[in-house]
């Protein structure tokens, strides 16, 4: 055997050695859930914040989400009445408010409303808000896209 053709299988050996490794790396099956709890019950869940933020005040304002921005209302003793929106208003993206005493959102840049689940109540705004499903685990709050 050749010099040149031992430097080229071992070339190659080296490739097809490393070729897994970076298959693996590339994989998009790699796990980013914010628990270890099992991958089923855990998938799509993104840590948002936790119950002391959400019980501080009735709502947690995360503006940078693995899900983007999203405002979860309620506290952690109401766990099945927590609402989750996308806090961007749809008619010009200024920052809705949670009005607790009327229950609807309210955006103060051009007075649109919007209630619980999102759907406009009062233009100018036509879209309703992107709404999330939100769970508490752990001591920490989760969102979902729906």
């Amino acid at each position: 055997m050749k010099r040149r053709e031992f430097i080229n299988w071992v070339g190659l050996g080296c490739l097809a050695s490393s070729l897994p490794v970076a298959i693996a790396a590339c994989s998009p099956e790699t796990s980013t859930s914010a628990t270890s709890g099992s991958n089923d019950t855990n998938k799509g869940w993104q840590k948002v914040g936790s119950i002391a933020e959400l019980d501080k005040t009735g709502q947690l304002l995360a503006e940078n989400s693995p899900v983007g921005a999203v405002l979860v209302v309620g506290t952690s003793q109401a766990t099945q009445k927590l609402i989750a929106v996308n806090p961007n208003c749809t008619h010009q993206g200024c920052t809705i408010e949670w009005k607790a005493k009327q229950s609807k959102f309210v955006c103060p840049c051009h007075g649109a409303e919007f209630a619980r689940d999102g759907k406009v109540k009062k233009s100018p705004a036509e879209k309703p808000l992107k709404t999330y499903q939100a769970k508490i685990e752990a001591g920490s709050v989760f969102v979902k896209t729906a």
